[in-house]
């Protein structure tokens, strides 16, 4: 109920200092709410502005990768030579650095070319291999192909040291050279590529010309 002016002056006067406090009590009463709840909806938004600085600060940056990934390029080429000076190039589709051991590098789909300078440069594809940084050797396995201009052979697996520009095998090679076919249980290409040597259990079909 509404009590207007003229409604107090009517009342009796015990009546009408009740009203009056009542009237009183609520003015202050709104009063206090005018000036607390801005202040309380200040410090919930001062709040809320604490936690999100808090959070945004002491956030843990997250890692771009963890330092055990390993080092991984694609479509790596290295250069060297020999310790006679012989060039060499070895290509890959994939190179990857061993995180356990960084002087070893596995190889996917490696190519290496020797005397890649010269008139008639040696090329050995295969399906992996490993490059031992420590000993500057090269491993490659499955399915080896070597092919120049002496012929072309096929193999499981070969080892070239880059300190001697030697290439050598101990499974068992097949192929064509100048002569016709030949067969053996090992081999060993010397002088980049000119002179191949075949040893155990060779057996050669030779071609007439």
């Amino acid at each position: 109920m509404v009590v207007s002016v003229s409604d107090i002056s009517l009342m009796p006067p015990p009546a009408r200092r009740a009203s009056i406090q009542r009237w009183r009590r609520r003015s202050r009463v709104i009063a206090a709410l005018r000036i607390i709840l801005p202040g309380l909806i200040g410090l919930i938004l001062a709040g809320l502005a604490a936690t999100v600085a808090y959070n945004t600060f002491t956030a843990q940056p997250v890692a771009a990768g963890s330092s055990n990934e390993p080092i991984r390029l694609v479509n790596p080429r290295f250069v060297g030579r020999d310790d006679r000076g012989r060039p060499f190039v070895l290509i890959a589709a994939t190179a990857t650095r061993d995180p356990q051991d960084y002087q070893k590098v596995y190889l996917d789909k490696p190519a290496l070319v020797l005397d890649d300078e010269g008139p008639d440069p040696l090329r050995i594809t295969a399906a992996k291999g490993v490059y031992h940084e420590a000993s500057r050797k090269l491993e490659v396995s499955g399915g080896v192909r070597l092919a120049g201009a002496r012929g072309a052979f096929e193999t499981a697996q070969s080892l070239f040291d880059t300190h001697t520009g030697e290439l050598v095998g101990s499974g068992p090679i097949q192929g064509a050279g100048p002569l016709g076919q030949i067969d053996a249980k090992s081999y060993g290409v010397y002088d980049k590529g000119a002179r191949m040597v075949f040893k155990g259990g060779v057996h050669t079909r030779l071609q007439p010309k």
